[in-house]
């Protein structure tokens, strides 16, 4: 058995499920997901609308890996249509900062240039100081992805700790030279 596959999904009140044919439609206050479910190798029951279990067919290594990932992907959509996902990146460094202009976000990383950034669709950024974004969204992997794409622009620099970073990760510091 798989130990997350096996966990049913509490579904909240404001969230709508549906399965149409092979897809799964979850509808919330947030935004709408599709997701695409193989029904022949696995039974999905929506109990009232209450709670969702996903079972395989039958029982093997592939469909055991396959099991818990389908039931995160459902569990992931759920969540981002009510409650929506976060990450908050900090700017490190001396004269980085961000800033809104339209669609755009305006990064000055030390380079000799701005870096602006098209915002893409169904991601919404705040800037709550020049150092500090918030970035929201209804989809667990767009928000990471941008998160991640965001602090690829200036990579943490192991001596002094500058650059993008999510808050709260943690940096080894390496040391410096001796005299």
């Amino acid at each position: 058995m798989s130990k997350i596959g096996k966990i049913n999904i509490v579904i909240p009140e404001k969230v709508k499920v549906v399965l149409a044919g092979n897809n799964l439609n979850i509808e919330g206050p947030l935004g709408k997901k599709s997701l695409n479910i193989d029904l022949d190798v696995f039974n999905l029951n929506i109990t009232e609308g209450k709670e969702i279990s996903i079972q395989p067919k039958k029982n093997d290594q592939d469909t055991k890996r396959l099991w818990g990932m389908n039931r995160s992907l459902i569990n992931n959509a759920v969540i981002g249509s009510s409650k929506g996902y976060e990450k908050v990146l900090e700017l490190v460094g001396v004269g980085y900062r961000a800033a809104l202009k339209g669609n755009q976000l305006n990064l000055q990383l030390g380079y000799s240039h701005d870096i602006n950034f098209d915002i893409p669709d169904g991601i919404k950024i705040v800037v709550e100081k020049q150092t500090t974004l918030k970035i929201t969204g209804s989809d667990k992997q767009q928000v990471g992805a941008v998160a991640s794409k965001l602090t690829t622009f200036r990579k943490i620099e192991p001596y002094k700790g500058k650059g993008v970073r999510e808050k709260g990760q943690h940096i080894l510091k390496k040391e410096g030279k001796k005299k």
